[in-house]
């Protein structure tokens, strides 16, 4: 589903490709591969940021709204692992065991 965001992120992507990647990726890889594609030709600039934004759509699909953080590569991981168990180490706390 689109949301009004990503709509301003596709007008930014029309604008300026290289705004887009740095709102969706923050100060990356894919930010540096965007200028320079951008610097190569303006088209190859726009074909990455809508990939990344269509990405992002479909992590906020999968993860829900703000449940995810950016991994790079257009990869995305979630903030929670509900599957994972943390376990204290022995003697940790402060409970005297003895």
């Amino acid at each position: 589903m689109v949301k009004s965001s990503d709509v301003v992120l596709i007008l930014v992507a029309i604008l300026f490709p290289p705004a887009a990647a740095a709102f969706i990726t923050g100060c990356s890889c894919d930010l540096l591969i965007n200028i320079c594609l951008t610097i190569l030709g303006y088209f190859p600039g726009h074909i990455h940021a809508f990939w990344l934004i269509y990405k992002k759509m479909q992590a906020e699909e999968r993860y829900g709204q703000g449940g995810f953080i950016y991994a790079g590569s257009g990869h995305y991981q979630p903030l929670h692992n509900h599957n994972q168990v943390y376990h204290a180490a022995p003697g940790y706390g402060a409970v005297h065991q003895g």
